[in-house]
């Protein structure tokens, strides 16, 4: 047998630190994984000030910043992350897309603005500054897919208690159960 027949798949090349601030769990969760398949060592954050003490201790070279946050906005974070590290690229994530808010954004000095869901190769460029040839390819979400971010969004603020979101929902226990268990649609 041959070295490539036995060949393990390499581990991505370590693009940088990058530091993720999302207070919804789940999204931070899949984000996170996408972004370090893709080579980046990332820490995540769930509030304002998690964040502000983790950029203190140590600016990391990426951000992926949630715009809407429990306790503030995540553009507030962009001028403390450049002010220790000049050289950072900051991204803006938000489910709340307006332009207002991205040209405010841009203005603080982030590198780039995209709506959630986003896609981890869509975050990478934008955090490497590698756009695609023809731009980034805008993607919809379906009707099926946010239906299934709200009621999954809602289970984790009931804290993944199925009767309470199946009451908020105005759903039956079990046709929740069976929403859960299905995989996300695309």
């Amino acid at each position: 047998m041959s070295t490539t027949d036995t060949a393990v798949a390499e581990p991505p090349e370590l693009l940088g630190e990058l530091l993720l601030v999302d207070d919804d769990a789940l999204h931070a969760l899949r984000t996170a994984r996408g972004l370090e398949a893709r080579g980046f060592q990332v820490t995540c954050a769930g509030s304002l000030a998690e964040a502000s003490t983790l950029i203190e201790v140590r600016a990391p070279g990426f951000a992926v910043l949630e715009m809407r946050l429990v306790d503030g906005t995540g553009l507030s974070l962009i001028e403390d992350l450049l002010g220790r590290r000049p050289d950072a690229r900051a991204v803006v994530l938000t489910a709340f897309g307006a332009i207002a808010s991205a040209v405010a954004a841009i203005r603080l000095g982030a590198a780039d603005y995209l709506t959630k869901p986003a896609d981890p190769d869509d975050l990478a460029s934008a955090l490497l500054g590698q756009t695609p040839p023809g731009g980034l390819v805008l993607r919809p979400m379906t009707a099926d897919r946010a239906r299934w971010e709200h009621i999954n969004r809602v289970y984790e603020f009931c804290g993944r208690n199925v009767s309470e979101t199946a009451r908020r929902l105005g759903l039956h226990r079990r046709t929740l159960q069976r929403i859960l268990a299905k995989r996300a649609p695309r």
